[in-house]
């Protein structure tokens, strides 16, 4: 039931009329298919991946999702938080790292919707 919900929840994210679209935030492709239920980004599916409301219940305007990738296709994992809110969005990106005494890393980039 869980995934069925996200399913619907992230197609509506990603749907604009009958044709699919794919929101770029920088360098950064976010995609998502009806059959698999979780974001893919530049191709990868996310490995875990969290839908929080900022206002009320079920309001994807409003909306973060909290996203991992473990590890990426270069070998690095990533932390990735997209965030709707009052008609904008963007992506947070840090690169996760062993060592707790590391400089973080991270990166922030405005959102648009693009074609798939």
């Amino acid at each position: 039931m869980r995934n069925m919900f996200l399913t619907i929840l992230l197609s509506s994210l990603f749907t604009i009329g009958s044709a699919h679209a794919a929101i770029q935030c920088g360098t950064y492709k976010m995609t998502m298919n009806d059959n698999e239920g979780m974001t893919r980004i530049n191709g990868e599916m996310v490995t875990s991946q969290k839908v929080t409301y900022l206002k009320e219940n079920g309001d994807d305007a409003n909306a973060k999702w909290d996203m991992g990738l473990m590890p990426a296709r270069d070998g690095n994992m990533y932390g990735f938080q997209f965030i709707k809110r009052n008609g904008k969005a963007w992506l947070n990106v840090q690169l996760l790292q062993n060592a707790m005494d590391a400089p973080k890393i991270i990166g922030s980039f405005p959102c648009k919707k693009v074609a798939d």
